[in-house]
Formats: C-alpha cells, structure tokens, sequence
C-alpha cells in the first residue's frame, strides 16, 4: 500500500505486540506529521532503553544498575516472595501498597501449545533462590489464565517438598462488574473464594 520508508515504518510498528495494522498506519502517519525534534527524542529514548536497561539478576525485572531498585531495597525481606509473569505484573502489585516482600519473574508462562514448556522460564532461578533458606513463602500470581493455572500448578508441586507455605492470589468478580457478564471460570473462582459476611 505504501512504498519506501514509510512502508517499513508501517510493518515494524505492526510487529509490536497488540499494534494491528491500522494502528501501526495511525502511528507511522503521526510519526511523520511531527516535528523532527519529537521524532529524534523518541528514537533515543528507544536507543537508551536497549543500551541501558537489562533484567535484575535476582529476581528478573526491568533494572538499570545488577539489581533492581526492590531487590537492593534493605526494607524488604526474602522471607516472601511473589511470583509473576511478566515485570509489567510487579508493577500492578506495587500500586497496591500491600506487598513489601520481593519478587520473581518467570519470564512468562507454561504454555505447550506455543513451545512454552518450565525448561523455558526462570524456575530454576526461583528454586535456586529457595535453596538459600531465607523465605517463608511463596506467593504464585500468574495470570487467572489456563496457562497461568498450569503454572502455578507446577510451581506448587515443585515447591511443595520444600516445606513453604505456598499461596496463590485470589481471583474472581472484579469491583464494579455485573455478573453476566462474568465467565464460567471467574464465577467459579468467585464462588470458591467467597467469605462470610457480617
């Protein structure tokens, strides 16, 4: 449809995840209609972000320095310890203001029909971890997905021998939702994770 430039322009932004083919249009379209000082602070923002910013060490987030800013805080102990999927969900964690353990990440989730098996994510890491003595418990925070379910179910088995205390984050009806518009698998969950009242 388009030729040259802005025809690579158009597929790699169609490559990014969740970018579809209009949007990636949108995006080249407005890239080009703006001034070059904005185009030339975006393009180093990319540069820097790929020369600078790696994964912890530790614990596998988004960092600057070998460890993450949670992992070299002294406030926070090793005794628990979140497990998620991907950074962005520690993000989602922190902006509660209820958790003031570590974290983990996976790097993902199991997932056989994409290739994805545990050889894949960071679960050795996490066992290495364990082995040290220092954590009291772990707390699974995959995704309420199928693939999420499979992991967590690994993750318990695997870490069940070890003597901690294993618990996985809660799921059901999100505040402000109607029931009908509920799955079968959130209702379900609602159901178990239901609490008296009164």
């Amino acid at each position: 449809m388009y030729e040259g430039a802005l025809a690579d322009l158009v597929d790699e932004l169609g490559r990014l995840p969740g970018i579809g083919p209009k949007s990636a249009q949108r995006i080249a379209f407005h890239i080009l209609g703006s001034d070059k000082a904005d185009v030339d602070r975006l393009a180093e923002a990319l540069r820097i972000v790929k020369d600078e910013v790696r994964f912890c060490t530790v614990c596998g987030n988004v960092a600057t320095d070998e460890q993450c800013r949670i992992c070299r805080d002294p406030r926070r102990g090793d005794e628990l310890i979140c497990v998620v999927e991907e950074p962005k969900d520690i993000i989602a964690i922190e902006r509660t203001g209820e958790f003031r353990g570590r974290y983990h990440v996976l790097g993902g989730a199991i997932n056989p029909l994409d290739g994805v098996g545990p050889e894949d994510l960071r679960i050795r890491e996490l066992m290495q971890r364990l082995q040290a003595g220092e954590t009291k418990e772990i707390i699974i925070a995959t995704d309420p997905n199928t693939e999420g379910e499979a992991t967590a179910t690994y993750l318990a088995l695997m870490i069940g021998p070890m003597g901690l205390a294993v618990s996985r984050l809660a799921s059901g009806l999100p505040v402000g939702g109607d029931l009908e518009y509920a799955d079968e698998v959130t209702l379900g969950r609602a159901f178990e994770g239901r609490r008296p009242i009164g």
